[in-house]
């Protein structure tokens, strides 16, 4: 008796293995340089978060200021009327220099009051200041965010 069997086909060609091949390199090419550099996302929100730390600090600042009758010591820390921008740093702990340059170096916060805000005249009065992340490199634009700095303690 003289039985044959048909052998099945199985497994991919050459051709299928290499179309796959190339369809997922373009995929990759096209894909990969949006999920390599994410520093531009990071530093802006880095310094949003940091904004949003001086804001609060300071709000919280002259809560404390205010219970106290404006008498810095424990619960309040002076915000001048000169410098409040500035002076925010100073709730942080630790503390933050932040010195007004608007182009500062890599990885250092400056500030800066914004133009055509007036600078308080009373405790309780805000002022609205730039904070800037140096990014580094000639001709590179700090990432910047804004916040409120309200004074206390004068």
């Amino acid at each position: 008796m003289n039985i044959q069997m048909k052998s099945a086909q199985s497994g991919f060609t050459l051709i299928e293995l290499v179309v796959v091949i190339v369809i997922l390199g373009i995929l990759a090419a096209t894909a990969l340089p949006k999920f390599i550099d994410l520093t531009g996302n990071a530093n802006q929100a880095a310094v949003q978060g940091v904004a949003g730390g001086l804001s609060s600090a300071s709000s919280i600042n002259y809560g404390g200021c205010a219970v106290a009758g404006n008498v810095v010591g424990t619960t309040c820390s002076k915000i001048s009327y000169a410098t409040p921008c500035e002076d925010a740093g100073n709730l942080l702990v630790p503390a933050v220099i932040l010195a007004v340059n608007a182009t500062p170096a890599a990885g250092v916060y400056s500030v800066a009051t914004a133009t055509g805000s007036l600078a308080p005249t009373a405790n309780g009065q805000s002022t609205v200041c730039t904070l800037y992340l140096g990014t580094g490199g000639t001709g590179t634009t700090p990432v910047t965010s804004t916040f409120a700095a309200i004074a206390a303690g004068n």
